[in-house]
């Protein structure tokens, strides 16, 4: 036998089965599990929190993580749009040859979000400039495809919510620029929707694309920044992310904008070489919900993930004070809401509706053509929300709220026309839809965005009551139990995603002035 023959004959075989389940197991793992470094981080950022708004937002985050662990749910509503970083060793053969590496992550991803024990919500649409069809299994996925050194695949596969992928900022500073100066400025227009506290991500150099996908490959990293603080950066890149971690923080945005100490818990950073005259930046954040786990296959079988440890989860639980308000929806008139008080706890109970982004273009379209409503929202609360299919005995899956600014330019009309005098979402709205709210004297409610299965455990029954064909964004009734929001907009037009951070900012930046 020929040496040639016989150093192919020790390069190691992947299984195209192995890898295609892999990355199937992978995506069950990480919608269930957060990374324990991550999990750590919220644990320290919420013993650290002065602000009670935000405390307890954090409460509701770890609660939810160590729920979805448990039960083995989806910690977030939004089971995102799939990233893979996929690094073939150039000295590895596949048993088979008839999929591509895109197509066997698309197999993969296929298996995972379409499993009966834990289905995931699929958000995916085909024609994203035209007819926006969703492909039903959350196919296909984004593969970044590297051939390197070596004889393993190397996977690092994540989850990403539309939510903070939404806030994603790219940027081409002259070479002189600050690069902190310019995330200092950029983050507080990003607003909350992206779900603070949680990492950012930056890729520095290269070309304007190249720069975004060094970003997203940052956010693959364990949390490390305290590390970092303690031994000291070593080089200007190190540097650059402590500045940044620690202007940003400074801000008061806090955990989901409502004010606080902690808005970042790490900062990444990937560089590359650029051009001279260039200096590009692209900035990603990754939410509460942040998923995402790195396994290497080396021929000897599919990965091995060891499920983490619940008590490894610290024993934190969110409870409502003595100041809440418990509301019975079923008996709730427009008057009711006038004296709710910006930042004021609420239970609600009862039933309420739910609608997002394409049934609220369907209403508007109706209504502006004098079509009745298929449901009646007067004096009712619409919840923006696309839950996940229920399994078991469930009423429904995870259902946390999604980013109510893509409701604003339809909140007017809504107010106007339809009767309703409420709504939940997550997040800040735009100061036109808060002068409406006010206008109308209507309320603005803010649940919790990561806490989508503590919120569902509050839901007793649901039923979609109009426009079925939707999937996901069909409009439901929930019966609700106990579900927890705070007043993010009252009927005066006080907003807490205004006060909090600048009320926070002011109370940081007077604590660095006269410490202790």
């Amino acid at each position: 036998m020929s040496a040639k023959s016989e150093s192919s004959n020790t390069k190691p075989v992947i299984k195209q089965q192995d890898f295609i389940e892999s990355i199937a197991d992978a995506l069950q793992f990480i919608s269930y599990y957060h990374p324990l470094d991550f999990v750590q981080a919220l644990a320290d950022a919420y013993e650290r929190e002065q602000s009670e708004a935000a405390k307890h937002a954090i409460a509701q985050m770890l609660q939810n993580s160590r729920m979805s662990a448990q039960g083995h749910r989806p910690i977030c509503q939004d089971t995102g749009i799939v990233t893979c970083f996929v690094k073939v060793g150039m000295d590895v053969q596949w048993d088979k040859t008839d999929m591509t590496v895109q197509e066997m992550v698309d197999e993969g991803t296929r298996r995972a979000y379409l499993n009966p024990d834990n289905p995931l919500r699929a958000s995916i649409v085909a024609d994203p400039a035209g007819t926006r069809k969703n492909t039903g299994d959350n196919t296909p996925a984004v593969v970044h495809l590297d051939m390197v050194h070596g004889a393993k695949v190397d996977v690092m596969i994540a989850a990403k919510g539309g939510g903070s992928e939404n806030k994603s900022k790219m940027v081409m500073l002259n070479p002189s620029d600050s690069v902190a100066d310019w995330v200092v400025e950029t983050l507080p227009k990003m607003g909350a929707g992206w779900c603070p506290p949680g990492m950012i991500g930056l890729g520095i150099g290269g070309t304007a694309e190249k720069s975004a996908v060094l970003a997203k490959e940052s956010l693959m990293d364990p949390v490390d920044i305290h590390e970092l603080i303690e031994r000291g950066p070593q080089n200007a890149e190190e540097e650059l992310r402590l500045e940044i971690f620690e202007r940003v923080n400074k801000l008061g945005i806090g955990a989901q904008g409502l004010g606080g100490l902690t808005t970042v818990v790490d900062v990444k950073i990937n560089s590359l070489p650029t051009h001279a005259a260039s200096k590009p930046v692209t900035l990603i954040p990754n939410c509460a919900a942040t998923r995402h786990v790195h396994f290497t296959l080396d021929g000897s079988g599919p990965a091995d993930l060891q499920p983490p440890k619940l008590e490894d989860w610290p024993d934190i639980t969110f409870e409502v004070g003595e100041n809440v308000r418990r509301v019975n929806l079923d008996e709730l008139k427009k008057d009711d809401v006038l004296d709710w008080k910006m930042g004021e706890t609420v239970l609600l109970s009862g039933k309420l509706l739910t609608g997002r982004d394409a049934a609220h273009k369907r209403i508007a379209d109706m209504l502006s053509k004098g079509e009745p409503l298929p449901v009646d929202f007067t004096d009712k609360f619409i919840y923006y929300v696309g839950p996940v299919d229920p399994v078991g005995d469930e009423a429904v899956g995870p259902a946390g709220p999604t980013t109510a600014t893509r409701m604003d330019k339809f909140t007017d009309t809504m107010l106007e026309q339809t009767g309703i005098i409420g709504m939940i979402g997550k997040a800040e709205r735009g100061q036109k839809t808060v002068d409406s709210i006010a206008q109308h004297k209507a309320v603005y409610l803010m649940a919790v965005g990561g806490a989508a299965y503590l919120v569902a455990k509050a839901v007793k029954k649901a039923k979609v009551v109009a426009f079925d064909d939707l999937g996901m964004e069909a409009i439901y009734e929930f019966e609700v139990e106990d579900m927890p929001v705070t007043v993010a907009v009252d009927a005066q037009g006080n907003n807490a995603h205004q006060a909090g951070p600048a009320t926070w900012a002011v109370k940081i930046a007077e604590a660095d002035a006269f410490p202790g």
